[in-house]
């Protein structure tokens, strides 16, 4: 096995984003990392919070038969944790970058065949954002059809974005909008690298019912200590 390789590569209007393939001395285990730029946006070494973002929020949806939206590909993780819920029969998994989309469609990452193949999940190359603020919403193929979750995990925190583009989302206004796609009752769960933001959850008491700020931890073998991230959510 090569101790690094470079799987995909590809010029995008927000930089050159890769996905690499490496073997980890400390802990000899194949590692997954994506880059956009100079910047690191995930590595299979640490996905505990991505899929504990799909358990915690498909464990405040109400009912047997779940239709979910997943917003952010990535390495897959959050994906295929929602999928692990018996009771999604559907899931539409949205991202801005078609180069993402191909990595799984060519199954270059372990598990994407479990993804990709499964009846119930559907790739969509759109802006995540545009569509939350849409009145048509998240399926062009049923326009204004409305979901029991909506799960993201997209930008760092409600405050760090990968793009400017993304702030007027995370405004009254523009959760407002999403709610319109979501079914009474519905959920949306939000992934953050940040300790819980009261400000935030403020924002988000504004427009739903309930909200949670949930902090997971997980060990960190390059600190040798503990890192965590926030889950928000709300109903």
């Amino acid at each position: 096995m090569r101790r690094f390789e470079e799987l995909a590569w590809s010029s995008t209007p927000r930089g050159e984003i890769s996905l690499r393939r490496r073997v980890e001395p400390t802990l000899k285990v194949e590692v997954y990392e994506v880059k956009l730029g100079d910047e690191f946006l995930m590595s299979s070494l640490f996905t505990v919070a991505e899929v504990e973002l799909a358990r915690l929020g498909l464990a405040e949806a109400k009912g047997d038969q779940l239709d979910v939206v997943v917003g952010g590909l990535g390495l897959g993780c959050t994906a295929r944790a929602a999928l692990e819920d018996p009771r999604v029969r559907s899931m539409v998994v949205v991202d801005a970058m078609a180069e993402v989309i191909d990595w799984h469609e060519r199954e270059l990452l372990p598990e994407s065949a479990d993804l990709v193949r499964d009846p119930r999940t559907r790739l969509l190359h759109d802006d995540f954002f545009a569509l939350a603020a849409s009145e048509a919403g998240f399926d062009p193929d049923a326009p204004g059809r409305t979901f029991d979750a909506v799960l993201l995990d997209i930008d760092h925190t409600p405050h760090h974005l990968l793009h400017p583009d993304h702030a007027p989302f995370y405004s009254e206004d523009g959760l407002r909008r999403l709610t319109a796609h979501l079914r009474p009752g519905g959920v949306f769960a939000l992934w953050s690298d940040d300790p819980p933001d009261e400000q935030f959850c403020g924002l988000l008491e504004r427009v739903f019912d309930h909200v949670d700020a949930l902090v997971v931890a997980f060990a960190n073998f390059l600190t040798g200590g503990q890192s965590s991230n926030t889950i928000y959510v709300a109903r």
